[in-house]
């Protein structure tokens, strides 16, 4: 499974966040729709991203509900037909939550620095560092932490948890991972 570590943060001025993120990024913004569809698994969460195109991507993934910095396990794969997917999803597995955002993506070495406007809940700001196979946790921690310092994001923004537990914080797919 790919890695990475994420951290994730409400955000009160987008626009000042937008100019530090700027100053510090190598490239972006790329502005990219996203409509996460959740379904119901025995472990880890499913999630179909469409992107309003008719193509998406199936990911699933396992990590912990924590602030600050937490590993993420994932994998990725790819649909031409992302509607018809969610159909089929949904009627097989059922769907658990849903959340439509904008995002905005920049890149500042190997880090994705997201800046989100989610539909319903507000501003947010994501940071994944990329591991490679055989790094340790902590590299990667590590540089999140520097980057949420040079950003001025504060420990008290932080979030625990995904997008879809803000949405439905009852919904019965909040899993803890399996590693």
């Amino acid at each position: 499974m790919s890695r990475n570590v994420e951290i994730k943060a409400r955000v009160g001025d987008p626009a000042a966040l937008e100019q530090r993120v700027r100053a510090l990024a190598d490239s972006g913004p790329v502005e990219i729709f996203q409509d996460d569809s959740f379904f119901n698994t025995p472990r880890g969460r499913l999630k179909l991203r469409d992107f309003g195109d008719g193509s998406g991507e199936l990911i699933y993934y396992e990590r912990g509900d924590q602030a600050g910095p937490k590993t993420s396990f994932y994998e990725i794969t790819a649909t031409a037909e992302a509607e018809q997917l969610r159909r089929v999803l949904t009627l097989a597995c059922g769907e658990t939550g849903r959340v439509r955002k904008q995002r905005y993506l920049y890149l500042a070495g190997r880090t994705r620095i997201h800046l989100d406007r989610v539909e319903g809940l507000g501003d947010f700001m994501e940071l994944e560092v990329v591991l490679s196979a055989d790094e340790l946790p902590q590299q990667g921690q590590r540089e999140a932490e520097q980057l949420m310092k040079r950003l001025g994001v504060e420990a008290d923004s932080l979030i625990e948890c995904a997008y879809v537990d803000l949405v439905a914080p009852s919904s019965t797919h909040r899993k803890q991972p399996t590693r």
